[in-house]
């Protein structure tokens, strides 16, 4: 992970955490500007603008945490299912946030069921990834991963709000990724389940 990335989301958390506990209003002071510096340190190494970094930061309230996203592994006649996101036409494992109120495997039901139009039954978890040690581009939150292998029993491929196309894709043709939900090296990670079902899962 970058460096800057690295020190920008330490202030934020601490600036994040003070704001939350602070009662103090000379403190809170302090802790807003630690907000507003991390906000001009991202966009200045990235393409957003600082009032639309710092609003995304305002917005995350409470103790910070890495926030955990959740993606459907579906294989069917030896291909992966994925998805084309509309918002950058590149191919995702379907999947998201976790909701409040929904457990891992439900929010990958629902996820996939939105995403694909497939019903599914969850099997098996296959890694739980610091999204910071497998990928190259950074982002500007901290994120756990979690890769759920899931058979399908019903519906059909359908798109959605937030897809164009659905696809299964072989281990050799895949398509271009949508690189911040999901990495090539992650795909293969998961395709090594489809040839060794007795595979341990993965984590870190």
């Amino acid at each position: 992970m970058e460096k800057w990335l690295e020190w920008a989301r330490r202030i934020q958390a601490i600036s994040q955490a003070g704001l939350h506990f602070s009662k103090d209003v000379f403190d809170r002071e302090r802790y807003e500007e630690l907000q507003q510096l991390s906000s001009e340190i991202i966009a200045n190494y990235s393409e957003q603008s600082a009032e639309t970094v710092k609003g995304t930061l305002v917005a995350q309230k409470g103790y910070p945490t890495p926030k955990l996203d959740v993606r459907g592994v579906v294989f069917q006649d030896g291909k992966l299912l994925l998805v084309k996101e509309k918002m950058d036409n590149r191919w995702s494992l379907p999947g998201g946030f976790c909701e409040v109120g929904l457990s891992a495997s439900e929010n990958a039901v629902k996820e996939i069921k939105e995403e694909s139009g497939y019903d599914v039954v969850p099997k098996k978890l296959l890694a739980v990834l610091d999204s910071d040690k497998h990928t190259d581009k950074p982002q500007m939150f901290h994120y756990y991963k979690i890769f759920l292998q899931c058979d399908i029993v019903g519906g059909g491929a359908q798109e959605s709000v937030e897809t164009s196309e659905i696809g299964f894709f072989g281990e050799t043709e895949l398509p271009p990724l949508s690189l911040r939900r999901n990495t090539e090296a992650q795909i293969r990670l998961l395709f090594e389940y489809l040839r060794n079902p007795e595979k341990q899962s993965v984590f870190d």
